[in-house]
């Protein structure tokens, strides 16, 4: 933040953080919650027919699988790629042109999902795969600047006005493929559409960032690197980075706790239209509708739990939230086939909690890493987040596999935010934060037990 030279110039950084959290969580949203994770499927079981198997690398999948297994094969290659990403942003000082570049690599992905027919699985698994990567690497670079940003006090806050923003601006998007399901007849066509209209929509307001984010602070561990002698300082300083962490106990528990219940949060959000449509047997309407509900009410839910955390600090509200996922997850299992009402009642309690929950998780982790390696710690914040969040679309792909029963599937993933929750109550807060070098915000959370 001392970087930063004046407090107009940290509103206009702000102004253009924010703006990429509203042109790419159109990915998350059109892309992997709404469009393609039903689309794909499709696309899959028109190739080899409702009772075939799709055979890679000679393994026999159910079309229905294909989608989770996709996702859990990207987040194994990213808990290689990412911290080595992460390495290089810190040491060359790119992190402009590296968010920039992943983000309309990612982009061009999502828009070239237009041609994806209605056999062509290999083709909308190579796209998927490429978007799916770069935008996770994209995030690394873009959460490592919000320390740079704002201090301590105010972190929760922009943290959460960044996810609201997302959530807003893709809230829009979607409500826009929404209403052209009333013009495009062909709901192929309609997936195909909204799919490129994600990647245009990434790439138009990623336009704001590219003009106004010219005042990233440089590398503060050591001097400023050539790119080909970076990538192999990425390698070392990985090795050093996850050395490092022994030295911040709390530090690494909280990734843990992190990785397990984001897990969780993940493989829901992302199978819950699949679920609505195959195990509810709710429409098209339904579903989107549901969607929208919670991109709209969860931008209040955002700020909401933001003031929340200034108040009782950041870690209660996240043990809160999560005993809420909790019951969203119980009462899922109980939902009524054609049930709308009971589905929207269902989606507007997740609102309050989905983007708080990722909102100030983040800004929690951000005040428990060193300064200067900013985009080193956050590469592994992301393989807590993407890179090894394998074990949840996993784990639902084979109770689904298994029993063939979307329910029980679903319902297997309370395992998750149960041992998530445990781990997070352990940690001390403020002791964290201080083992490496940062002060605690006022609203830290104090330790309940004098000796941990």
């Amino acid at each position: 933040m001392a970087s930063v030279p004046d407090r107009r110039e940290v509103a206009r950084q702000r102004f253009g953080w924010y703006a990429y959290g509203w042109a790419s969580h159109s990915f998350e949203t059109t892309v992997v919650s709404v469009f393609m994770s039903r689309y794909l499927p499709t696309v899959a079981e028109n190739a080899v027919g409702q009772n075939g198997r799709l055979h890679v690398l000679g393994l026999p999948i159910l079309p229905g699988s294909l989608f989770v297994y996709l996702i859990s094969a990207c987040n194994v290659l990213l808990a290689v790629l990412m911290p080595v990403v992460g390495a290089f942003a810190d040491r060359t000082g790119r992190k402009r042109l590296m968010l920039l570049s992943f983000g309309y690599l990612g982009a061009a992905s999502c828009t070239a999902m237009i041609f994806v027919g209605r056999t062509d699985w290999i083709l909308g698994t190579a796209l998927f795969a490429a978007a799916f990567l770069n935008y996770s690497c994209a995030k690394v670079v873009y959460n490592s600047v919000l320390p740079d940003l704002a201090e301590p006090d105010l972190r929760d806050r922009v943290s959460s006005v960044g996810w609201a923003a997302g959530y807003v601006g893709s809230g829009i998007l979607l409500a826009t493929n929404f209403a052209g399901s009333f013009f495009i007849a062909d709901k192929a066509l309609l997936a195909r559409v909204s799919l490129c209209s994600a990647g245009l929509w990434w790439a138009l307001f990623s336009l704001i960032p590219l003009k106004i984010m010219r005042h990233l602070p440089p590398p503060s561990t050591g001097c400023r690197q050539p790119p080909g002698w970076a990538i192999f300082s990425g390698f070392r300083e990985l090795a050093d980075t996850l050395r490092g962490l022994r030295r911040f106990p709390l530090t690494l528990f909280f990734l843990v706790a992190f990785l397990i219940y984001y897990d969780g949060i993940s493989t829901v959000t992302t199978i819950s239209a699949d679920y609505g449509q195959k195990e509810l047997r709710l429409d098209e309407t339904t579903l989107l509708s549901a969607i929208l509900l919670v991109q709209f009410t969860g931008f209040g839910g955002i700020l909401f739990l933001g003031r929340c955390a200034e108040r009782w600090g950041a870690k209660k509200v996240i043990a809160a939230s999560l005993l809420v996922w909790i019951g969203v997850v119980v009462a899922v299992y109980y939902l009524q086939a054609g049930n709308a009402q009971q589905f929207y009642t269902v989606a507007l309690v997740l609102s309050i909690v989905l983007g708080g929950t990722q909102a100030l998780s983040r800004s929690l982790y951000s005040s428990m890493i060193p300064r200067g390696k900013e985009a080193e710690y956050f590469s592994l914040y992301e393989i807590s987040s993407s890179g090894t969040s394998a074990l949840g679309p996993l784990l639902f792909g084979l109770t689904l596999q298994n029993t063939g029963s979307y329910r029980t599937a679903n319902l297997s993933l309370i395992v998750f935010f149960v041992v998530g929750l445990l781990i997070l109550l352990t940690i001390n807060v403020p002791k964290a934060i201080r083992a490496t070098g940062n002060t605690p915000p006022a609203s830290a959370d104090e330790p309940t037990n004098p000796y941990q």
